[in-house]
């Protein structure tokens, strides 16, 4: 789910723009002559703000304008699949990687330009090359810390079902983000494993059945709920947004390994149906250059950049430091069969 838009340090993005010209002015796709004077039309469903402060960088950089339309990512993927070549998109960029792989598995979109592939590490990007990984962030708990000690927090997600939370805790399983980690658990202990833990995880939600990971993150600093299961950025927002004198939770990781323990992937990808073809694969260039990435990294997305060797800068883990589960991004697939457990609890 995406936020409203806060107001953006622009003076620290247009610092890193000027780079971004080299780096997306090398794109040789077919198509228009992604010259300034075009625009790309975007179907956004990642952060507002993050969406935001890139197309303004970008723009900046190539002069290229972007008409954004932004709705929940299995919204636009769904929309896609109903308008086939007749789409009004050109780019799709997404949260989580699951409905970009539904895209692909349905062969509507294009192959991403190799050098942009190559500005991130492989594992980041579709197992088919017409997706590219954008950046990441991890899921984990947060807690109150007036509440809850480090030393009574949960080792595993599955232990979130276990009853003696029961009116503590609280999730969002209507988010795309919740549905990796189903995806994950189901892969770790089985279908029926999996639909007993979210039947679990029902009982214990005790009227904190709140809509969105904002929503979460919010009502566990105030201290409505203890723990809730988000993904790291939803925090470092709040904190921004607060400051830290009013922070009154924390994030906590699950043990290594664990399948609650997740790095999960927003991207992006070219529609094979698009008339701009250069202008947005120079968009996608531009989301994995330094210049975008760094965007990335000094906005205030709070997502870990995965391109051009840039690095988070606000205190999170470094990416190379987590230890989460094995999950590829094949493993992930499109995210169906996460739905359908979800449906099968009741829970959608």
């Amino acid at each position: 789910m995406r936020l409203r838009r806060r107001g953006v340090a622009m003076l620290v993005l247009m610092a890193v723009v000027a780079s971004g010209v080299a780096a997306c002015g090398s794109v040789s796709a077919t198509g228009a002559s992604g010259g300034a004077n075009d625009t790309i039309t975007l179907y956004n469903g990642q952060h507002e703000q993050t969406t935001d402060a890139l197309v303004k960088a970008f723009t900046a950089a190539t002069g290229i304008k972007v008409k954004v339309r932004s709705d929940d990512e299995t919204v636009l993927a769904q929309q896609i699949e109903q308008e086939g070549a007749a789409s009004q998109a050109d780019v799709f960029y997404t949260e989580n990687s699951p409905a970009l792989a539904e895209l692909s598995g349905k062969g509507l979109l294009a192959p991403v330009e190799a050098s942009t592939l190559a500005s991130v590490p492989v594992k980041y990007d579709s197992p088919t090359g017409d997706w590219v990984g954008v950046s990441a962030r991890v899921s984990v708990v947060v807690y109150n810390t007036n509440e809850i000690t480090p030393a009574q927090l949960p080792t595993s997600v599955m232990d979130l079902a276990n009853p003696k939370w029961k009116g503590k805790i609280t999730f969002a399983p209507g988010e795309t983000d919740f549905q990796p980690i189903v995806t994950s658990v189901a892969r770790s202990v089985g279908d029926q494993q999996t639909l007993a833990w979210l039947e679990g995880m029902k009982a214990n939600l005790a009227g904190h059945d709140y809509p969105d990971n904002e929503t979460i993150v919010a009502k566990v600093n105030s201290g409505d709920v203890e723990m809730g299961l988000i993904n790291t950025y939803y925090w470092y927002r709040l904190r921004a947004s607060l400051g830290g004198t009013a922070m009154h939770s924390a994030l906590a990781m699950f043990a290594p390994g664990d399948p609650g323990y997740l790095v999960n992937v927003s991207g992006a990808g070219v529609l094979k149906s698009s008339k701009h073809q250069v202008a947005a694969q120079k968009f996608l260039a531009f989301l994995t250059s330094a210049a975008g990435q760094k965007v990335m990294a000094t906005s205030d997305s709070f997502e870990y950049p995965i391109g051009s060797g840039v690095v988070a800068t606000d205190g999170q883990t470094p990416l190379e430091q987590l230890k989460p589960a094995p999950m590829t991004i094949a493993d992930l697939g499109n995210g169906q069969h996460a739905v359908q457990l979800l449906q099968q609890a009741q829970l959608l």
